[in-house]
């Protein structure tokens, strides 16, 4: 089986590696022909121009296997792109495989592999459709979520499911049990989907596919994040939401908010139940365990924070470095 893998950042590394270990086999019935991703951009506070984690993987193989290289496409646009189709024609690839690719696939390429594009998606569909499903499945407190490979269709993720696995949002460390941040829930489901796609691929070569329709009546949909979405709004927002939008929005945008003019970054924190009557965003009390700040209905303990230009802290070293008195009002 001939395939082309198309996918772009950290969390689309994973099943590429997959895909190259299959590559090396030599009783291997896969070979991967080419990987499309997206342009180098300029990234950093150097503004250096970067390739993307799926090209780094690639290159580093390719400079492993001078006799066994991997072609890597990079075009700018992929819709009404007659080049770009023709090297991909010239490719023949029976399976599109795509993870976080960052393009809407044209009905054009949907339909040049024998077996059609599957698509390596970050949540159970239908629910959380679109572009950051993992983040919206924290926002939400979704106690569960996972990954589906999906039979890729015209429609924002509307295609037939293949395969699911599903996880718990949170980890356990020495018998303690921790809520995920989103590095943390992107990490875990990476590995996932380069577990199941094997399989999938499996059962594909072997017709042993069943597609599943998706319930159009259970679609939920996952707006991309904006970085203005990470400001935390103490007077509309209870504790958990607060410390949900903490865990989703690491490490970007962020969950910020205003301590006079200073911007101030949330890392982490508690949720607390009170039925103090303070405005909110009133400091209540501050000492070296945390900060607590009235919310909407609740009191949210701000644990760890970031000012501009500076590392994070926990609450108790930025006490000893900033005057706060009770009263304050973080906004």
């Amino acid at each position: 089986m001939r395939i082309v893998y198309m996918g772009t950042p950290e969390f689309a590394v994973p099943a590429l590696e997959a895909l190259i270990d299959l590559k090396k086999e030599s009783t291997s019935n896969y070979d991967l022909v080419g990987v499309v991703t997206q342009p180098d951009r300029i990234k950093g506070r150097g503004k250096k121009l970067l390739p993307p984690p799926v090209k780094e993987m690639v290159l580093s193989y390719n400079e492993a296997y001078p006799d066994n290289q991997i072609p890597i496409l990079q075009p700018d646009r992929i819709k009404e792109n007659q080049d770009f189709f023709d090297r991909l024609n010239e490719l023949n690839p029976d399976i599109i495989v795509v993870a976080a690719y960052g393009r809407i696939l044209p009905k054009s390429i949907l339909e040049l592999p024998k077996y059609g594009c599957i698509n390596i998606h970050a949540s159970l569909l239908p629910r959380w459709r679109g572009a950051a499903p993992m983040q919206h499945a924290i926002l939400s407190g979704d106690e569960v979520t996972g990954v589906t490979i999906m039979q890729m269709a015209e429609g924002l993720d509307t295609g037939d499911m293949i395969s699911k696995k599903e996880t718990s949002l949170t980890y356990e460390v020495e018998g303690k049990e921790y809520k995920m941040y989103y590095p943390t829930l992107s990490d875990r489901l990476s590995k996932m989907g380069a577990e199941i796609l094997i399989e999938t691929l499996d059962d594909i070569s072997k017709g042993g596919i069943v597609l599943e329709k998706q319930d159009e009546g259970l679609a939920t949909y996952a707006t991309m994040i904006k970085k203005e979405d990470g400001r935390v709004r103490f007077d509309i927002m209870t504790a958990d939401e607060i410390e949900r939008m903490i865990r989703a929005y690491e490490p970007w945008p962020g969950a910020f908010c205003y301590l006079g003019e200073e911007m101030v970054k949330l890392k982490a924190g508690e949720v607390l139940y009170s039925d103090d009557n303070k405005e909110p965003g009133t400091v209540l009390m501050a000492d070296d365990s945390g900060i607590y700040i009235k919310a909407k209905d609740s009191i949210f303990k701000l644990t760890e924070l970031q000012l501009p230009g500076k590392n994070w802290m926990d609450a108790g070293s930025y006490l000893r470095g900033h005057k706060l008195e009770i009263g304050s009002v973080f906004r």
